[in-house]
């Protein structure tokens, strides 16, 4: 079966468009009833990390509108056959009852129109990533690292995305980000020769090792429920915890590495519980700010290249940055 691709991305959309094309479903909004019959609203998303909402403009039989909607569940690929308008100041994706979205099974579209592809070599970077655990010179420190990343959790580490849009959010995301944030604190190491190497380069190793059970990878990138209700750092701190307590660490080096962990946000009121209070948490905090900040503002421009001919249209962008803390 030749599968179905995808011809425009959500952020390429121009009013008065006649589309037809594919898009993952994110949210669903009821039914709703309007003067020639039911529609419904779906909010709609793509590789692009950009949404938007889709109406089906149904006709008068309920019952034919609900069973269509009953249809689509949250991450369905449907096919749409409509138009795109401008509502309220934001474009909008239309159809009427004549052109009903269509789901589509497995094996009907390609997942990397919705999933964004790797950006670099994936073994390579692996390759890279286990060069830096056998530089550990901790041999407990070093067996516990290589049991996480070279055995139980290295085919997931491999391949999962750093984030569900802003910086690195796409296949192998997680671990080439944490690749730039062991390089930035690398960097701080030769400006800085008294930081503890092992311990700094092992928070950057794990830092982001919650995003493992806190982003579910399905027909798009999401936050699962864990990650939702417990998020990322909190979750990592769980996971390196039920795995060092029976190890042969020492208890001040893990104590050490769980406040690593802890602060690796920076500040209170972004997430985390702790503030740097020794040089390598500093030195953790500012390389994961590189990474992911260089990294958004640089997607931002080449995604918005050509839009507009603002050279400073990111200080705009920047109006949202509370949601980007967020979604990190």
């Amino acid at each position: 079966m030749e599968k179905l691709k995808k011809i425009k991305t959500i952020s390429s959309l121009k009013t008065g468009e006649k589309i037809n094309d594919i898009f993952v479903v994110k949210f669903k909004k009821g039914i709703a009833q309007y003067s020639k019959g039911y529609y419904f609203t779906l909010t709609l998303t793509d590789s692009s990390g950009q949404s938007i909402n889709y109406k089906h403009w149904g006709d008068a039989n309920e019952q034919k509108v609900k069973a269509l909607y009953d249809t689509i569940a949250p991450d369905s690929v449907i096919l749409i056959n409509g138009g795109v308008s401008e509502y309220n100041g934001k474009l909008e994706v239309s159809s009427n009852a004549s052109g009903e979205p269509k789901v589509l099974g497995v094996g009907e579209y390609d997942e990397a129109d919705f999933i964004p592809p790797q950006r670099k070599d994936l073994a390579e970077m692996y390759s890279l990533l286990v060069s830096k655990i056998d530089a550990i010179t901790n041999s407990e420190l070093k067996a516990f690292l290589s049991a996480i990343f070279k055995e139980e959790l290295k085919d997931k580490f491999i391949r999962h995305p750093g984030a569900i849009q802003i910086h690195h959010n796409w296949v192998g995301g997680l671990m080439e980000h944490t690749l730039e944030v062991i390089e930035y604190c690398e960097t701080s190491i030769k400006l800085y020769p008294s930081l503890d190497k092992d311990l700094l380069i092992a928070g950057a190793l794990l830092h982001d090792i919650g995003k493992l059970e806190d982003l579910e990878v399905t027909s798009r990138i999401k936050g699962g429920i864990k990650g939702q209700l417990v998020g990322h750092l909190v979750l990592g701190m769980m996971m390196v915890h039920e795995r060092i307590k029976s190890s042969t660490i020492d208890e001040t080096l893990k104590n050490k590495l769980f406040h690593l962990l802890a602060s690796h946000h920076g500040k209170l009121e972004f997430g985390s519980p702790k503030e740097a209070m020794i040089p390598e948490a500093l030195a953790l905090y500012y390389a994961d700010e590189m990474s992911a900040k260089i990294c958004e503002m640089t997607e931002f421009i080449n995604n918005t290249k050509g839009q507009t001919e603002d050279e400073f249209m990111y200080k705009y962008h920047k109006t949202n940055a509370g949601v980007n803390i967020l979604l990190k």
